[in-house]
């Protein structure tokens, strides 16, 4: 039996530019789940860049607030839902001020600047206020996890929050590209810089939604179920 998973995210609103640029530099739509015409960064080849956004395509253009889960024992997606519903009644927007294109290790991402306390509060809040929803990794997916060095506070939020990366450990970003070898990383952000200066207009953005994403089965994409406003 297939069993589906769902993620929160922080999306853009789909009719701003910052969802076109980050949605064509993937060549999908999460919307639909289906492939788009790239928007390919000068000096590379369509079938190059395919290859190099492989990865985070699979996913659509997102940053992640609440990592995939599958749904807990007793729990539904119609109950999963309207939590997220009421849930974002009551949340307030937050300032990311800027996206810059910024290298971390082997990708590419738009991530903004760093020491935002109030972002922080928030992505752990949501992380902790959706966990009830969520199963026990299963033992192949706490596999996959271990297979990266973590530190021992991230070992303690992947036995707890069945993620590594959230609390102190969080760090916001938008994925633009998979894992590149080391000599590919400055060149590419280079070309992804200069492509996201010329589409997104400079000024500040705001977390203004949060996004539940649906994935029907592990070789699917995840597609966008619900895009929640806040105040």
């Amino acid at each position: 039996m297939t069993t589906p998973r769902y993620a929160v995210y922080y999306a853009p609103a789909a009719d701003s530019a910052l969802w076109r640029f980050g949605s064509a530099t993937l060549g999908v739509d999460a919307i639909t789940g289906k492939d788009i015409a790239f928007a390919v960064p000068s000096g590379y080849a369509p079938e190059t860049w395919h290859e190099l956004t492989a990865e985070p395509r699979h996913y659509g253009f997102h940053a992640t607030l609440k990592a995939p889960f599958e749904l807990a024992g007793g729990r539904s997606e119609a109950q999963l839902r309207a939590f997220a519903h009421n849930y974002a009644a009551g949340l307030e927007s937050v300032a990311l001020h800027r996206l810059d294109v910024t290298a971390l290790g082997s990708f590419v991402a738009l991530t903004p600047p760093p020491e935002n306390e109030t972002l922080q509060r928030f992505a752990f809040s949501l992380v902790q206020a959706f966990e009830p929803f969520r199963a026990p990794l299963s033992p192949a997916d706490m596999e996959r996890r271990l297979r990266h060095p973590l530190t021992p506070a991230q070992r303690a939020y992947l036995e707890a929050f069945g993620y590594p990366y959230v609390g102190d450990a969080f760090r916001f970003h938008m994925t633009l590209t998979g894992s590149l070898p080391f000599e590919a990383v400055a060149p590419v952000k280079q070309a992804l810089d200069e492509a996201y200066t010329q589409a997104v207009p400079a000024g500040p953005v705001r977390l203004d939604r949060i996004a539940l994403f649906k994935q029907d089965s592990r070789e699917s994409r995840f597609r966008l179920l619900d895009s929640l406003m806040l105040s």
